[in-house]
């Protein structure tokens, strides 16, 4: 079973149809700070975190969007979260 974590810190990145992207930004921008294009990151709890998948998950079209959370709660351990179809196959995240 995996352990659960209570995340601090979130970067978020995404690939959305133009018809959904002012939405999504309006969503992550209501809960993390715009850093570049497609980018937000800042702190979070736990409790703003599920509700900004809850929000991104009812916008998005998981067949044609790409969304990716990646979670920390200290500078060693990194979680990834995709949400929506990586458009990319074979290549992971390495931290």
């Amino acid at each position: 079973m995996k352990k659960k974590y209570n995340y601090n810190y979130a970067i978020v990145f995404y690939d959305i149809g133009e018809k959904r992207v002012q939405k999504v930004f309006k969503i992550c921008k209501k809960y993390l700070s715009h850093f570049q294009y497609s980018v937000f990151r800042g702190e979070i709890t736990p409790s703003k975190l599920i509700s900004l998948k809850t929000e991104l998950n009812k916008v998005i079209n998981k067949e044609e969007d790409f969304i990716c959370i990646i979670k920390t709660f200290n500078d060693n351990v990194f979680d990834e979260e995709v949400l929506g179809n990586k458009k990319s196959e074979g290549d992971e995240l390495i931290i």
